[in-house]
């Protein structure tokens, strides 16, 4: 079997999914999960955009040893030497170097000749080599670009010493049958395209990038570039647990093997939901609530006699449980910590005796707790930030033709303090209480509710964005955070969700937006 390089832009394109910021802390530790899962190269950042992005990348640079860690640069001397600066503590570094390939972006986004162009490659590419011996070159808008143009652009840049060519769909143009095609195409047509690796970067703007990736691999193509849960730039990149669940599940098709440990997809997939604050759709596949869920009766039937009648994969293959997993307020200490080992986390004792108290509390709430309330409890968990702020309590009366009011008791580094406030509805009538004894105004960006779980008692996940804007002398700064809470009470949630949002201002984790935004592949 020919093996196909997982290229994980989830740090770097995916963060360019509207609405999404990732402080640092976040970056890394998303970073450390996609090394345990295996990915071969991670697209750290895009340095030259923000001090941000800059420190990111030097930071997941230091602490990786695993993957190649990348750095994206537009044919620009002082993009290339910034991403070579962030690279530096690199064990192993690529530098992305990258500029556009079809007439409409050389006309209105670039306004070059197709000359100027090829010339500005050659240079940033001898340049980039100057720093590391793994350089890749894209061109943007691959499938509405001038085959012969292309051919001429990235000959130029395998000869300038180019070891990747990435080949990209950046708008989602492409049906499966034309892209691949392209991909042969540059794969015979060019010299040196056979001493190099072929890569695809496929967009989903007609929901094809999947399919489109595949049709490439087949091709040809020996590297795949994507995202977790399919995230990134209008309606998003590949999806990562796509493309590695088809090229495993059907190796009698495809041939191919990736590095990939499918086992970590699922948890790797929440991680990266949790910070975004983007959902998965329950019918997401592979790693949506309802991917390996039976409701209608004919399939029940044949699953209970046969898994294999209607699952072509396991639900354990890719890191979830398979059945209901049965705990309450009963169980102990041992059978907690089994359960948590059974699930794959490891963890000290302090940890799992905070986890565990946190599991005995939701216990007195729910008949019974399953196996994704357990994974929903570790999640936030991990989340956590020191609380300057701790909920204490919430009440609320809210009902047709009445005016919701709600009281809250916050904890604070200064005291205990109690408010009471109206609003449109519960949420909104808790959050002006909060804000009262807070005294920090924030701007409530987006408001998500999901279930976890089944059933009347389902804990409630509310994952909330919020701005906060302060004046320094002159200056306007606004920072975005994104908060998360858990309760079987849907209004407590949301209270737990804007704490979570506090505590992290007062600890310094928002992240402050304004970087330039700039094309890319």
């Amino acid at each position: 079997m020919s093996y196909i390089k997982i290229f994980d832009t989830t740090l770097r394109d995916g963060e360019q999914t509207p609405g999404v910021t990732l402080n640092t802390a976040e970056k890394i530790d998303i970073a450390r999960q996609l090394e345990r899962l295996g990915v071969d190269i991670i697209e750290a950042g895009f340095p030259i955009t923000s001090t941000g992005d800059f420190e990111a990348v030097t930071k997941i640079a230091r602490e990786l040893s695993e993957p190649v860690i990348c750095a994206l640069a537009r044919t620009s001397r002082a993009d290339i030497e910034r991403a070579a600066e962030a690279l530096e503590p690199a064990a192993k570094s690529r530098i992305h170097v990258f500029t556009s390939g079809s007439k409409i972006h050389l006309e209105h986004m670039l306004r070059k000749t197709p000359d100027e162009v090829i010339q500005a490659s050659i240079e940033s590419v001898r340049l980039a080599r100057e720093y590391t011996g793994d350089v890749e070159f894209s061109a943007q808008d691959c499938t509405r670009s001038e085959l012969e143009f292309l051919y001429r652009l990235y000959a130029a840049a395998i000869e300038a010493g180019a070891t990747t060519i990435n080949i990209p769909d950046t708008v989602g143009y492409g049906m499966p049958h034309e892209y691949a095609e392209l991909i042969r195409k540059v794969r015979d047509n060019i010299p040196g395209a056979g001493d190099v690796a072929i890569s695809t970067h496929c967009h989903d703007d007609l929901g094809l990038a999947v399919a489109n990736s595949l049709a490439a691999v087949g091709a040809g193509a020996t590297q795949v570039e994507c995202t977790l849960n399919g995230i990134g730039e209008r309606a998003g990149n590949t999806s990562l647990e796509e493309v590695v669940m088809a090229l495993h599940t059907r190796r009698d098709h495809w041939g191919h093997e990736t590095g990939i440990r499918t086992r970590e997809l699922y948890r790797t997939s929440r991680m990266v939901s949790m910070y975004t604050g983007v959902a998965v759709p329950p019918n997401k596949a592979v790693i949506g609530e309802n991917a390996f869920a039976h409701e209608a009766g004919i399939h029940q039937d044949g699953v209970i006699k046969a898994l294999e009648t209607y699952e072509i994969m396991s639900a354990e293959t890719v890191g979830r449980d398979a059945g209901v997993l049965v705990m309450g307020k009963h169980s102990g200490r041992r059978a907690f910590r089994k359960t948590l080992s059974d699930m794959g986390f490891e963890f000290d004792d302090e940890r799992v005796n905070t986890l565990f108290k946190r599991f005995k509390d939701l216990c007195d709430r729910k008949q019974k707790v399953t196996s994704d309330d357990i994974r929903a409890l570790i999640d936030a968990e991990t989340a956590r930030v020191p609380e300057t702020y701790e909920l204490l309590s919430v009440q609320f009366q809210s009902g047709t033709g009445m005016i919701p009011v709600a009281t809250v008791r916050l904890r604070t580094d200064t005291g205990v303090y109690e408010e009471a406030a109206t609003g449109d509805g519960p949420v909104d009538a808790v959050y002006r209480a909060l804000e009262r004894i807070a005294g920090l105004p924030l701007k409530l960006e987006s408001y998500e509710l999901r279930g976890v779980g089944s059933g009347k008692d389902a804990l409630g996940e509310v994952s909330i964005r919020a701005s906060h804007t302060t004046q320094h002398d002159a200056q306007r700064e606004t920072q975005y955070v994104h908060g998360r809470g858990l309760s079987t009470d849907v209004v407590e949630a949301s209270a737990r969700a804007y704490v979570d949002v506090l505590n992290k201002l007062a600890a310094g984790v928002g992240r402050v937006q304004g970087a330039p935004q700039v094309a890319t592949p």
